[in-house]
């Protein structure tokens, strides 16, 4: 008995210090890229300067957190951790570096260059600092990616709908969120979004709290402490590159960096901004962490989580209602899980709403008219309709990569503006080197990739990632900006 409660006492002492590294990186952390950065408290934000009554709104910065937070929070903290968890506890260390300093980082810096480029989307932002070759591959990469993780969003909470036995079928389920998903996409951010997502985070937010406190409360075993791979299929699935594929959200998204300006178009202020966008990665890591030690605890260790997910197909959500109504009750379960399903939908509809935007900002085309948002809307709408009839998990593991892949592209963009502002750009460039090394070996290992021998694909990873970046740095080279500095013009890439 006093094993077991030692045990539990040093769980619960490496889970709450792993929470406090991520609160306290974000006081210490993110002060610190704030200064890399540069803000100007006096700079007129888009928000103040293009509202438009339609997407240019100004909202209270706790709202716009709420909408930020809630957007990057799709499944893939919930379930992505608990898939993560199957590697076991070295899934804690990627959640609490990855999300620190990679994943903050890339969510500030797409933000804060969207608020200084006039409330730019993503290809955009991209374009203008790694040139127009990229942007032009931009436009098409982040659409497609937002129409695959809209589609996703759709099926997802359908399924964990159905399961709640509310009556409608999983096909009802998805029509009901595909019709929240056209208004969302159509109004103006302050109508829907902005009123209804303050009641999705105390789900949430409900979710978190009730889920780790029932856990410890509960007297649920300890999580070993160990770095190994722990995986059931542990040859198939090595931790490089598989977890820090398979854990985006909580960690570091590419997606992340499409919501971020929809956020930067409502801020009133740049002195915001790391509440916001830094504040909202960490909270989303935070939520990762703990479904991460639940699914471990509640199961009793890695073997046991894996031997469950290999009976049940490899299906988080069955994990996800069983843990939430076993600790919960059925009445707080079922509370838990709608917040469960509002983290998905609530990045479903502005999947759709940023490939809006993303496609009317390529065409320069003016969104202050409902007629001119349905122009771009309707044939997302049904390339997105047509994406839910594919296969779940074929259309996840293809998201999952490009995902990643997205973030790759975002922190170069952030390492390229920093060398041209002349500032401390390591905060950017090693986690872009780290990412592309990761998201090379995966495409050329993975199945649904080249399938390459695993060390072939590392290798073969490492060279890619050192030809770029050679390039990257040629391309961003000294000579460019000492002409520049000159002139005093800023170096862009041709």
């Amino acid at each position: 008995m006093a094993d077991g409660n030692f045990k539990g006492a040093v769980g619960m002492l490496v889970f709450f210090s792993c929470v406090l590294f991520l609160v306290g990186g974000y006081f210490i952390y993110g002060t610190f890229i704030e200064k890399i950065f540069g803000i100007n408290p006096e700079a007129k934000t888009p928000a103040l300067s293009k509202t438009d009554g339609v997407d240019y709104v100004p909202m209270e910065w706790w709202r716009i957190f709420l909408i930020q937070f809630l957007n990057i929070a799709g499944l893939g903290p919930i379930f992505g951790a608990v898939a993560g968890a199957m590697w076991g506890p070295v899934a804690f260390l990627w959640i609490i570096f990855g999300c620190l300093f990679i994943g903050a980082v890339h969510d500030y810096l797409s933000g804060m260059l969207s608020i200084q480029h006039g409330g730019e989307s993503l290809s955009e932002l991209v374009g203008r600092y790694l040139g127009s070759v990229v942007k032009q591959f931009m436009r098409c990469f982040s659409i497609v990616l937002l129409l695959l993780v809209g589609a996703v969003f759709i099926t997802g909470p359908a399924k964990i709908l159905e399961g709640l036995s509310l009556g409608p079928t999983c096909n009802q389920w998805a029509i009901i969120i595909f019709m929240y998903y056209i208004l969302a996409t159509m109004l103006p951010i302050d109508q829907l979004i902005g009123r209804i997502y303050p009641i999705f985070g105390f789900a949430l937010l409900f979710m978190a709290v009730g889920i780790s406190g029932s856990i410890f409360y509960n007297g649920y075993p300890a999580v070993e402490l160990s770095m190994a791979n722990l995986h059931n299929n542990s040859e198939s699935f090595p931790i490089f590159p598989l977890l820090f594929i398979s854990i985006a959200c909580g960690a570091v998204s590419g997606f992340h960096a499409t919501q971020s300006p929809m956020m930067a178009r409502c801020l009133k202020s740049e002195t915001l901004g790391k509440r916001v966008f830094f504040g909202a990665m960490i909270a989303e890591g935070i939520v990762a962490l703990i479904w991460i030690y639940a699914s471990l605890s509640f199961f009793g260790g890695a073997e046991k989580l894996n031997s469950v997910m290999v009976e049940h197909g490899g299906n988080a959500a069955w994990v996800v209602s069983h843990i939430s109504n076993t600790l919960l009750g059925r009445l707080g379960g079922m509370l838990a899980l709608l917040g469960v399903v509002a983290a998905p939908i609530t990045s479903g509809d502005t999947a759709f709403r940023s490939a809006r935007l993303t496609i009317a900002d390529m065409l320069n085309f003016s969104q202050e008219k409902i007629i001119n948002r349905l122009y771009v809307s309707v044939p997302l709408f049904i390339i997105g309709y047509w994406l839910t009839l594919v296969k779940f998990d074929i259309i996840w593991r293809y998201m999952a990569w490009a995902n990643q892949t997205l973030a790759v592209m975002v922190l170069w963009a952030g390492a390229a503006y920093l060398i041209k502002k002349r500032k401390f750009h390591w905060i950017a460039t090693i986690p872009a080197v780290f990412m592309t090394q990761v998201c090379s070996s995966y495409i050329l290992y993975a199945k649904e990739g080249i399938a390459l021998p695993y060390k072939m694909s590392v290798i073969g990873g490492a060279i890619f990632t050192v030809l770029l970046t050679v390039w990257f740095f040629v391309k961003n080279g000294s000579k460019k900006h000492a002409v520049n500095s000159e002139t005093g013009a800023e170096a862009l890439p041709e």
